[in-house]
């Protein structure tokens, strides 16, 4: 891991998350076979701090930047992967009100984006909730944004917040909830009728009006729990609304590279393909080795190339990692993200077929692997297929396709 990357801090806190691990690999084969979240998991973060990841020290948390983020949830997606990519959803809101946040209100830019100080007043009077929660009282946090309403969501939301006394009235309908059944706030998306900012409002989930139906029998992550979220007029207080109207976006143009997060939990997925086959051939779990036939060491040297060259991408976009990026820097971003979703199922077919047939029975850790590796392309806003369309027109017209989006 990269010197430059992997401060003092960050490297103590991968470590902790570290020592988790081996608990949260044993308990994946249990909740990738019944679809069930894995709530242990999550008591172990809470019981170790990790909810409050990307909280600031001074009110109590671990302090973690986006690259500790980073870090973190590609050590954590090493032992299970389903439970890193909930983290990322709970680690997301944190991320926006903190460490994003005071990036897009930094220097002349953030005085352009808020000369009245009334986003930076928002945030002083809203966060210190938003963390103690967090950090005191447990509360897990989703953050579900698709609606299924077409590729890329470039057709906007459909989620409405009326303004009301004392806060919003909030319907609308989110899919793929991740933490459906677990999460005690729902950070939705939202738009007011006539008014061109977003609104990320903390729906409660015990709320009036909030219905979490449908089943969740995936084929991969099938821990994840994300299930469909419907709300028909439920009050959501001001104190819960997670940014300044404006701040997210101003995010989606200024910050995008908070889209690559769901990528480092794949990365993640990668080390433990790469763990796996090496204990299969080396005859530590059970089976005869088979590392001294020439074929199995050419498989694992091929994957050895896969892995190394999405983590390389990776690093190197963490390591410029910054609010207003230059078209260079979003481009490796979307590079990076495609090579790791991409890269990911690649390598465990091919560590399946190096491994053998028994490598494709349950509870073996590679068929899990292969299934959970098939879903990353697919996860929007940064998908595969949207951000091919991206970068199919960069360096061809005089705009570099990038065009904001929301979501």
């Amino acid at each position: 891991m990269s010197d430059v990357l992997l401060t003092p801090d960050r490297a103590e806190l991968v470590a902790r998350v570290a020592k988790l691990g081996p608990a949260f690999g044993e308990r994946a084969a249990e909740h990738d076979r019944d679809a069930s979240f894995p709530h242990r998991n999550w008591a172990d973060l809470a019981d170790a701090g990790f909810l409050g990841l990307c909280v600031p020290k001074s009110a109590g948390g671990l302090g973690a930047d986006f690259v500790g983020y980073a870090l973190v949830a590609e050590e954590m997606g090493r032992h299970c992967a389903t439970t890193a990519l909930t983290f990322n959803m709970h680690t997301a809101t944190a991320l926006l009100a903190g460490p994003i946040a005071e990036s897009l209100l930094a220097g002349p830019n953030g005085r352009a984006l808020d000369p009245d100080g009334r986003m930076a007043a928002h945030l002083e009077a809203n966060r210190p909730q938003l963390w103690h929660g967090m950090i005191h009282d447990g509360t897990i946090h989703s953050q579900p944004f698709s609606e299924g309403q077409a590729p890329g969501a470039r057709a906007g939301f459909s989620t409405i917040a009326v303004v009301t006394d004392g806060g919003y009235v909030v319907t609308g309908r989110k899919i793929f909830a991740s933490l459906s059944g677990a999460a005690h706030r729902h950070n939705v998306l939202a738009v007011v009728e006539g008014d061109p900012h977003l609104r990320l409002l903390g729906v409660p989930a015990d709320g009036e009006g909030v219905e979490i139906v449908g089943d969740w029998d995936p084929l991969g992550m099938r821990g994840t729990d994300s299930r469909t979220l419907l709300m028909d007029n439920v009050f959501v207080p001001a104190a819960n609304e997670v940014l300044p109207p404006g701040m997210f976006n101003a995010m989606v143009s200024r910050f995008p590279q908070f889209y690559m997060s769901l990528s480092f939990s794949y990365l993640g997925l990668m080390r433990a393909i790469l763990d796996t086959t090496r204990t299969y051939l080396r005859g530590e779990s059970g089976v005869k080795a088979s590392r001294d036939h020439p074929i199995k060491q050419t498989g694992w040297a091929q994957l050895q190339l896969i892995y190394d060259r999405a983590q390389a991408m990776t690093y190197r976009v963490l390591g410029e990692i910054c609010a207003d990026p230059g078209p260079e820097q979003l481009r490796r971003a979307q590079v990076a993200t495609i090579t790791t979703m991409e890269s990911a199922p690649e390598m465990a077919s091919l560590a399946l077929r190096t491994c053998g047939g028994r490598s494709l029975l349950r509870p073996g850790r590679l068929e899990q692997h292969y299934r959970d590796a098939r879903c990353g392309a697919t996860m929007l806003p940064w998908s595969t297929e949207e951000l091919l369309v991206r970068l199919g027109r960069n360096g061809l017209y005089d705009t570099d396709g990038n065009d904001p989006d929301p979501a």
